[in-house]
């Protein structure tokens, strides 16, 4: 029967394996040799098979070992995890964190302030949204969201907004484009030399800029959902863009995509947009979201203000 098996026998198993012996486990438990040498013994009788070979100088562990040892570890890890919830619990944790994160906002900064999040509350899921132009802030009128990167300053009692970073944006086509070849002989593309070119451009998702169109120069457009798409199509040759620099800076330099000079952006076809952190007024943050939004703070601020 199993009823008996207990998790201090499974933790002073997985401790005899990573130690490699009984009395390195004893010590590193702070117990008496016997008394792991017997919980082993115990949870063998329990599980009916060997998980250590004694003959040797040091214990090695059998292939049934090794087997029950990845499922004691298993288990053992969601034990923690509950207990880490329940912990989260009682402190005040919220159970998942949701944020709406506006693309043009450097992604591996947010994930690195993400990163922080899961190492000090672990038992936090997180429900990480793409979010473009007004879908940030819908998200966080209509509840769907604690907190939101947005570059759109819409002005909203309800809503709270901490300067976060600049963000550099950069117009480009493929290499082989015709307004690239224009772009890379000197010419400054104005309307009339964009007006026979696609241009891609991302659309809000939301109903908050229904009708507007943010740096659409060209008559013709291809819209897309996101910023993966619209770079891909203009990898692709289908037209020209503009896209966050963090994400094209590594097809710059690798000469898949070519700075355009267009007038409208100013010089070398680059525009800046302001990101924002938002959050509601009338819901205080939970724990998590306080740890979140420190966190991107504080990276935002090693990187100057910039991303």
């Amino acid at each position: 029967m199993l009823d008996a098996l207990t998790l201090d026998q499974m933790r002073v198993f997985a401790a005899v394996a990573d130690a490699g012996s009984f009395r390195a486990a004893a010590v590193r438990l702070s117990r008496a040799q016997s008394a792991v040498s017997h919980a082993v013994a115990t949870l063998e009788g329990q599980l009916g098979v060997a998980v250590f070979d004694r003959s040797g100088h040091r214990p090695r562990l059998t292939p049934e070992g090794r087997a029950l040892l990845a499922d004691v570890r298993a288990i053992l890890a969601k034990v923690d995890a509950v207990r880490a919830r329940a912990r989260g619990l009682r402190d005040g944790v919220e159970l998942e964190l949701a944020v709406a994160l506006d693309p043009q906002f450097p992604l591996g900064v947010a994930a690195g302030a993400l990163s922080e999040l899961h190492d000090a509350c672990p038992s936090v899921g997180v429900r990480l949204r793409p979010a473009p132009l007004g879908a940030a802030v819908a998200a966080l009128r209509d509840g769907s969201c604690a907190l939101a990167v947005t570059s759109m300053r819409m002005p909203d009692p309800r809503i709270e907004l901490e300067a976060l970073a600049s963000v550099p944006r950069a117009a480009v086509a493929a290499p082989e484009h015709p307004l690239a070849a224009l772009s890379g002989a000197g010419v400054v593309l104005g309307r009339a030399a964009l007006a026979d070119h696609v241009q891609v451009v991302a659309e809000d998702p939301s109903a908050l800029t229904e009708g507007r169109d943010f740096g659409v120069l060209s008559p013709g457009t291809w819209r897309v959902g996101d910023n993966a798409a619209k770079r891909a199509l203009i990898l692709a040759g289908v037209g020209w863009g503009s896209l966050p620099l963090w994400e094209v800076e590594r097809d710059l330099a690798e000469g898949r995509l070519a700075r355009l000079a267009v007038a409208e952006f100013g010089p070398g076809g680059e525009t800046v947009v302001r990101a924002w952190l938002a959050h509601r007024t009338d819901r205080p943050l939970g724990q998590a979201a306080r740890l979140f939004r420190a966190a991107l703070l504080r990276r935002v601020g090693d990187r100057g203000g910039g991303a």
